[in-house]
Order: C-alpha cells, then sequence, then structure tokens
C-alpha cells in the first residue's frame, strides 16, 4: 500500500513538473504577441486620450487587444476582418444611440440588428460575435460627452493602430512556422523508424504504431499550414521582414511537402501492417525506408537553415533522394518479389520520394525522369 502511494506521488510530481513546463513554454512562445498588443494598447489609448480628448478610450484599447489577440493566424487579412466586424458593430450600435437613446429595449433592437447585418455580410460566426461584443459595449457604456459618435471614433483609431502594429511593429512568424514544421518532422521520424524495425523484424505491432503515430499529423500539419501562410502573408507586408520571403516561402512548399507525404505514408504503413503478419523480416525495404528517413531529417534541418546552407542541405537531401529513386525498381531492388507483396511496397515509395524531391527544389519533371520504368 505504501509503495502504491509513493507511485501515485511521484506521478503527481512528475505531472506538475510537466505541467509547469508546458506554462513556461506557452508564456514564452507568447512573449512576441503580448509586446506586440502592448505596443498597440500604448498607441491607441494615447492618441483617443490626449489626440482626441477622450477621458475613458474603452473601445480604442478593446479594439486593438480583440484584433491582434493570442491567434496562431497573425495574418494581415485576419486582422482586417476582426477590424472590420468591430468597426460595423460600433458604429451600428452609435447610430442607434443617437437615435433611439440608451435602455433594454434599445439594446436588444440594436444587436438584433447587427447579428441580421453581420451574418448577412459574412459567413463567418466569429464575425458575428466579433461585431455584437462590441456592440454591446456602445450602447451600455456611458456617452462621450459632445461627440455623439465618439465610441465609433475611438473604435477607428484603435482599428488603424491594429492594422499598422500588424505591418510596423509584427510578430516574427518565421519561429512558430519553424516550430509546427520541426514538430511533423519529428512525428515522422518516429514512425518512420517504427516502420523500418516492422519490416526488419516482421513486428507488426511496430507498424501499428507507425501508423498510429503518422495519424496523429493531420492536426499538426493544419497548424503548420496556418503558420506558415501567416508567415508569408506578414513578411510580404512588412518592411522590415521582408527580405525573409525566400525563407518563409520555403517553409510554406516544404508544409505543402509533408501534406502530401503524411498521406503516401499512412497507405505504406497500412499496407506494411498488413505484410508483416507472415513473420518474414524484409531487411532490402527496410534499408529503402532508413534512406528515405534520412533523407527527410535532412528536409527538417532546412527549416531554420540561412540561404546557403539551406542550398547545400537541399542539395543533399536531393542527392540521397535521387539516389533512393533509382533504386525503387521491384526487378532491382526486390528481385524474384510478388508484385501483390512486396513490391507493392516498393511502388507505394515511388510518388513519396517524387514529393519530397519536388519539395527538396527540384523541378517535378525532372524528379519523375529519375524513377527507373517499371514492366
Amino acid at each position: 500500500m505504501d509503495r502504491l502511494g509513493s507511485l501515485r506521488a511521484l506521478e503527481r510530481r512528475v505531472r506538475r513538473r510537466i505541467d509547469a513546463r508546458a506554462a513556461v513554454r506557452r508564456v514564452w512562445e507568447s512573449l512576441p504577441a503580448i509586446l506586440q498588443i502592448l505596443a498597440g494598447i500604448a498607441a491607441s489609448y494615447s492618441i483617443a486620450h490626449w489626440g482626441l480628448g477622450h477621458q475613458l478610450p474603452v473601445l480604442a484599447v478593446t479594439v486593438v487587444v480583440t484584433s491582434l489577440g493570442f491567434s496562431r493566424d497573425a495574418r494581415p487579412r485576419r486582422v482586417a476582418a476582426s477590424v472590420l466586424a468591430i468597426l460595423l458593430g460600433i458604429a451600428l450600435a452609435n447610430a442607434f444611440m443617437v437615435l433611439l437613446g440608451a435602455g433594454l429595449w434599445q439594446l436588444l433592437v440594436a444587436m438584433l440588428v447587427t447579428f441580421v447585418v453581420a451574418r448577412a455580410v459574412s459567413p463567418n460566426p466569429a464575425f458575428a460575435l466579433a461585431t455584437a461584443i462590441p456592440a454591446a459595449l456602445v450602447v451600455l457604456l456611458p456617452q462621450i460627452d459632445g461627440s455623439p459618435f465618439g465610441r465609433t471614433l475611438d473604435g477607428l483609431v484603435g482599428g488603424v493602430v491594429a492594422l499598422l502594429v500588424t505591418a510596423l511593429i509584427p510578430r516574427d512568424p518565421r519561429r512558430q512556422a519553424a516550430r509546427d514544421g520541426r514538430r511533423v518532422f519529428s512525428v515522422f521520424d518516429e514512425a518512420l523508424g517504427s516502420v523500418r524495425d516492422a519490416l526488419a523484424d516482421a513486428d507488426p505491432a511496430a507498424a501499428e504504431l507507425a501508423l498510429a503515430r503518422l495519424r496523429r499529423t493531420q492536426p499538426l500539419l493544419d497548424e503548420w499550414a496556418a503558420s506558415a501562410d501567416t508567415a508569408v502573408s506578414v513578411t510580404r507586408l512588412s518592411p522590415f521582414l521582408r527580405r525573409h520571403l525566400v525563407m518563409v516561402r520555403r517553409q510554406q512548399r516544404l508544409q505543402a511537402t509533408a501534406d502530401l507525404a503524411s498521406r503516401h505514408l499512412r497507405l505504406v504503413a497500412r499496407r506494411i501492417e498488413f505484410l508483416v503478419r507472415d513473420g518474414v523480416p524484409r531487411p532490402a525495404l527496410a534499408g529503402l525506408v532508413a534512406d528515405l528517413s534520412g533523407a527527410m531529417r535532412l528536409l527538417a534541418t532546412a527549416l531554420d537553415a540561412r540561404t546557403v546552407v539551406e542550398l547545400e542541405i537541399a542539395e543533399s537531401a536531393r542527392g540521397v533522394l535521387s539516389s533512393l529513386a533509382t533504386r525503387l525498381d521491384p526487378a532491382v531492388s526486390l528481385p524474384g518479389a510478388l508484385v501483390v507483396t512486396d513490391a507493392t511496397v516498393l511502388l507505394l515509395l515511388r510518388p513519396l520520394v517524387v514529393d519530397l524531391l519536388v519539395g527538396a527544389g527540384m523541378p517535378i519533371d525532372e524528379a519523375r525522369k529519375l524513377l527507373p520504368p517499371v514492366s
């Protein structure tokens, strides 16, 4: 009983330690967003309070915080859509305030019209919510003295500041995209290791583990797609980051390659999981998978590389993949194999290797020519 209690106490300590590390990591990764939002708050408050003379520029600050936020999608287009939604709600509610005054029924009418207009303008439900919240604040907050549309002006200040901050004080999106890419390639590496073990040892459990790992990649790939798209959009807009546009476009290309590779690898893992049930080791196929794994590790290292180093890494990856492509012929690598068994796995690797070569910078027609004809 004492031993069981000790084990449970140890488990609780480990869980607390892991949770604390995750919390610290979240805070550290959010610091650029926090600093960007604080800069926007300071600018919008200063303009509305000292520039326009508004005593409590609540909406100027609210628009900045809501528009920028902590979303992984920090594209200027997304920020602009948020600003548009918020300003629409503020303007509608401010107009109702001027025409009808303040009160419960005025609030309900303003919210009804705001929801109807927002749903008509955009099919995105989040747009309607972003419109409604500031509209409610406009009706509930005291009107600014001497300025019937002062709240709308505050919101406009906050919106303009949010867009300027996005362009002039951008969060560096390259790091987030690179982190997301490393997570994907880490899962690929683990999964290919299990595939290699399954083939070398005729171990169905290892193949099942590989398939389970590969099924985890889709949410990671979706996150990487969002961060890579954000990186391209922000880098193209910001004058301070534009010199990194080539790098972020490379990250976006690698994301598209990884997405295709994930689909191919799931097919390969399913086939191998069925194949190794006969208990026969397949060292030749295991060797091909090992070479594939090495090439994908090289592609992963290119995520953070600068231009010259990236070119060297890409050239190395192309060399490994080109050599692998020339051996993807059942008659050469698997002499005597039946097409419906071992050779099927090899044939499934062919489009995967072509996609990886394209991701490493080779034109697709040139990559396809490397594959030997199959009779």
